[in-house]
C-alpha cells in the first residue's frame, strides 16, 4: 500500500519553493553546492514533508508507489536538478534500491537496503570498465571475482562509477566463470562495503553533467576479499539480474530528466512571450510557435511511452521492448526540446542567467548512460527481425 501523502503536487511545492533556490544559485553544480553536506539537509527537509523516498518500500520508510504512480512523483523533483538528491531518488541509489528489494536476502536487506532507504549512507553500482571490458557490451567483463578458501577475490578495474565518491557499499559485477564475450551468463553480483581492503576510489572522471553528487570514478579491485553472503542474486546470473534492475532504472531516469526538460521549455515561453523581435512577441511569430508546438509533442510522447513500459514492469512484465523503446526516444526527444528552448532564449539561452543551458548540459549524457541510443536501436532491431521473420 502506497503512501497517499506523496503526491506530484506536493513534490511540486517542495522542489519550488526549498530546492530550485538552490540549484539556480550554484547553476546545478552539486559539489559546489554543498554536495554530501546539502544532501543531507535536503532529505531532512523532504522527510519533514512527509515525500520523502516514495518508491522504497514501506517496510523501511519508503512510500511503496509502483513504477506508474512515481512517474509524476519523479518528473516532479526532476524539475529541479538538485530534486531527485532530496527526495532520494537519484541515481544510482534509486536503481540500487530496486534490486536489493527484488533480489536481496532478508540480511542483505536490513544491512544494505534500509539505510540506503533512510538516507544514511550512498551507494555505487560498479560495472563499467576501460576498454576493453565491460561497458555497451556488458558480456565483455574483464574484472574477476576467483574462489577462494574464505569466499572471493576480487580484481579488476571500473571507471564511470556514478556516486563512488563518498559511497558506503558497491554492488560489483564480476566474472565467476566464462570468458570476456561470452553471452548470457558468467557473471556475479557482490555487495562490497566501501571500507573493504583492496578497494580503491580514485580519480573523478570529469563529464560535462554537474548534478551528481559523488562524481564519476575510477575503482580498481586489487585482492578484494568477500565471502559468500556478499553474492546479491545467484552465482553466475548476474546479467540475468542485472536487468531487474535496468529497465525500471531507465524509466526512473525518464521520469526525472522529463522534468527538466519541462523546466527548459517553460522557461523558453515565458522568455519568448515577453521579448518582442520585427513587431511580434517571439510566441506570435510562425517559426517559434513550431518549436513550442514540436516540444509539447515531444513531452507528451515521452511520458505516453513511458507509461506504457511502467505498466508491463508494474504488471511483471522484462519490458524489454518497451524500456527501449521509451529510453532512446526520451533520451533524444528531451534533448531536442532542450535545444529549441536554447534557441528560443538566445543568447540567455546559452547562459547561466536561465536554468535552459545547464539542463541541456545535465541532458545530454543520458543519450549514452544506460545504453547508448545505438545500442537500444541494435536491440529493438534485433527483436524486431526475429519477431517479423518467425511469423511468417
Amino acid at each position: 500500500m502506497y503512501d497517499p501523502k506523496i503526491t506530484a503536487a506536493a513534490t511540486e511545492d517542495f522542489v519550488r519553493e526549498v530546492v530550485l533556490p538552490l540549484d539556480d544559485r550554484h547553476d546545478g553544480d552539486i559539489e559546489a553546492a554543498g554536495g554530501d553536506r546539502l544532501r543531507i539537509e535536503l532529505q531532512a527537509a523532504a522527510r519533514q514533508r512527509g515525500i520523502f523516498a516514495p518508491h522504497a518500500p514501506v517496510e523501511f520508510g519508503g512510500g511503496g508507489l509502483s513504477m506508474v504512480d512515481r512517474a509524476a512523483v519523479f518528473e516532479e523533483a526532476g524539475y529541479s536538478l538538485f530534486g531527485p538528491l532530496a527526495l532520494n531518488i537519484a541515481a544510482p541509489d534509486e536503481g540500487n534500491m530496486h534490486l536489493l528489494d527484488h533480489v536481496g536476502t532478508s540480511a542483505q536487506r536490513e544491512e544494505f537496503l534500509a539505510p540506503l532507504v533512510r538516507g544514511e549512507v550512498r551507494s555505487g553500482f560498479a560495472m563499467t570498465e576501460p576498454s576493453p571490458g565491460a561497458g555497451s557490451d556488458p558480456s565483455a567483463l574483464t574484472t574477476v571475482a576467483s574462489r577462494v578458501a574464505d569466499g572471493w577475490l576480487i580484481n579488476g578495474r571500473k571507471r564511470f562509477i556514478t556516486g563512488a565518491d563518498g559511497a558506503s557499499f558497491f554492488i560489483v559485477m564480476a566474472r565467476t566463470s566464462g570468458t570476456p564475450g561470452e553471452h548470457g551468463h558468467g557473471a556475479t553480483m557482490f555487495l562490497v562495503p566501501a571500507t573493504t581492503e583492496g578497494l580503491d576510489v580514485g580519480r573523478h572522471m570529469h563529464t560535462q553533467d554537474k548534478s551528481m553528487v559523488g562524481g564519476h570514478c575510477e575503482m580498481t579491485f586489487t585482492n578484494v576479499l568477500v565471502p559468500d553472503s556478499a553474492i546479491l542474486g545467484e552465482r553466475d546470473l548476474g546479467f540475468r539480474y542485472a536487468q531487474v534492475r535496468l529497465g525500471p532504472a531507465r524509466m526512473t531516469h525518464v521520469m526525472r530528466w522529463l522534468g527538466a526538460a519541462r523546466r527548459a521549455h517553460e522557461t523558453a515561453v515565458v522568455v519568448a512571450s515577453e521579448r518582442r523581435a520585427f513587431g511580434d512577441r517571439l510566441v506570435d511569430l510562425g517559426m517559434v510557435q513550431q518549436m513550442i508546438a514540436d516540444n509539447e509533442i515531444d513531452l507528451a510522447a515521452t511520458r505516453a511511452l513511458l507509461l506504457k513500459a511502467c505498466v508491463v514492469l508494474d504488471d511483471g512484465g522484462r519490458g524489454s521492448e518497451e524500456t527501449s523503446v521509451a529510453k532512446i526516444f526520451a533520451a533524444e526527444a528531451l534533448c531536442r526540446i532542450a535545444d529549441r528552448a536554447q534557441q528560443m532564449c538566445g543568447g540567455l539561452g546559452v547562459s547561466a542567467e536561465l536554468p535552459v543551458s545547464r539542463i541541456a548540459r545535465e541532458l545530454r549524457p543520458f543519450r549514452i548512460y544506460d545504453g547508448p541510443s545505438e545500442v537500444h536501436r541494435y536491440s529493438i532491431a534485433n527483436r524486431a527481425v526475429r519477431r517479423i521473420t518467425e511469423a511468417k
